[in-house]
């Protein structure tokens, strides 16, 4: 006999309705934890700023986890083509690197931070991805030496390309991020900023329906499409 799925929501006051619209605002738009709290109470919601940072917190992961999941059911994350970049994030006045892998269509497959951007990180980014997703047929990749002595030694080269506009995939991937982080007055911890960036590419990536792609009609409804989605997700 299947025991029922625990209500996530059991000890909170608040409804799961709030709970969710507040950590999708957080997480999905470039709002500070005070922006979340003013527009709430816009709205006849009362809550503190400091009740935004634990719900995202508490309930941001677990979303994420499920978003994750459901796009690996349904297909939607593809093998064919990745395009991997690095980018520097400031973290407590250290520079650390964030990696992140997409697919053609511009899908978050995996992120990982680092200090360092050598061949023994590179080399197990795309390692810790190919574990989840197998092994794709061409990767993208900048013209970082690190890659090419990675790709070598996983038996990758010949599938490795570069070029100058190629990897723009990746490239923009960290566009939305780079907003997300300005409003957050930059990060305090290496532990903080994964956590984060796990939450926020699932979540962007959910809500993300290429409106400059489709007509108008299309995207109103994808747009109601992925509503409906979260709010079952987050249920």
């Amino acid at each position: 006999m299947a025991h029922p799925k625990p209500n996530l929501f059991r000890y909170f006051n608040s409804s799961p309705e709030v709970i969710r619209l507040a950590v999708m605002m957080y997480v999905r738009y470039p709002l500070s934890l005070r922006n979340v709290e003013d527009l709430l109470h816009e709205r006849g919601i009362d809550i503190c700023h400091e009740t935004v940072r634990f719900w995202w917190n508490r309930f941001g992961p677990l979303f994420a986890g499920a978003i994750r999941k459901r796009r690996m059911r349904d297909g939607k994350l593809s093998c064919e083509r990745w395009h991997i970049d690095e980018a520097f994030v400031k973290v407590n006045g250290e520079l650390p690197y964030l990696w992140r892998a997409v697919d053609h269509k511009g899908e978050v497959l995996e992120f990982f931070v680092s200090k360092t951007r050598d061949k023994t990180q590179a080399l197990k980014f795309p390692n810790k991805a190919m574990k989840r997703y197998g092994r794709p047929e061409v990767i993208v990749t900048d013209g970082l030496r690190s890659y090419g002595a990675a790709m070598r030694e996983i038996g990758n080269l010949e599938r490795r390309q570069i070029g100058r506009w190629k990897n723009n995939r990746a490239e923009n991937s960290h566009q939305p991020f780079r907003r997300r982080e300005a409003a957050m007055l930059q990060f305090r911890k290496t532990k903080s900023l994964q956590k984060f960036v796990a939450v926020h590419s699932q979540i962007h990536d959910h809500f993300n329906s290429e409106r400059h792609l489709v007509s108008r009609e299309t995207y109103k409804q994808r747009r109601s499409a992925a509503l409906a989605e979260w709010r079952a997700i987050a249920a």
